[in-house]
């Protein structure tokens, strides 16, 4: 069967992806509350067994950790892979945001977006979800790093990912890292051809 680890996915309650429908699904968090699969901050991902897993799926986690530590948890992600693995992330777009605010005028408490968790302001999206800080009262939640489609994929790579292609969303950029040339299965399940090699 094959593996997917969830990095920082808070709870299996939240959905993955459908293309990992079948797939064994290890949630990893740091956060011993949510009940995870594996216990492990993922700056230390290089501390778990290596390559088990075929994919890496992290939806915005990553912006959550200091651009200093980018290396070591994107390093650890190409560590628990398989050869043939691939990673999957979702991160806040920037520098769409910065252009909508440029557009509309906004201020940066001004509402960009309404979301089911309520109104999503500027200041939200680039220093994290204030409510949800506030109410936690745990850092954690702050953002703490920052991508556009340049930035994300020149990370991958230097990190060792041979194969990068991104795709924008509303406020998003999702990504997709590979170690090796996707195969014709991974081209398929991912439908690649859909996006923008940035290899």
């Amino acid at each position: 069967m094959r593996r997917v680890l969830n990095v920082g996915g808070a709870s299996k309650a939240i959905p993955i992806p459908p293309h990992y429908e079948g797939w064994d699904h290890v949630l990893l968090d740091v956060d011993v509350r949510q009940r995870p699969d594996v216990v492990c901050d993922a700056r230390n991902l290089a501390t778990l067994p290596a390559g088990l897993y075929d994919a890496v799926y992290c939806s915005h986690n990553l912006e959550h950790y200091w651009r200093h530590d980018l290396a070591r948890v994107l390093g650890g992600f190409v560590h628990v892979l398989r050869a043939h693995g691939f990673a999957e992330i979702a991160v806040p777009d920037l520098k769409a945001v910065f252009a909508e605010m440029e557009r509309r005028h906004l201020d940066i408490d001004d509402v960009l977006y309404e979301s089911s968790a309520g109104p999503i302001s500027v200041n939200d999206v680039v220093y994290g979800l204030g409510r949800q800080i506030a109410a936690s009262g745990d850092d954690f939640y702050a953002h703490k790093n920052a991508f556009t489609n340049l930035s994300l994929a020149t990370a991958l790579r230097k990190a060792g990912f041979e194969w990068v292609f991104t795709a924008g969303g509303p406020y998003e950029i999702r990504a997709l890292a590979f170690k090796q040339d996707p195969t014709p299965d991974q081209r398929e399940l991912l439908r690649l051809p859909a996006m923008t090699g940035t290899a």
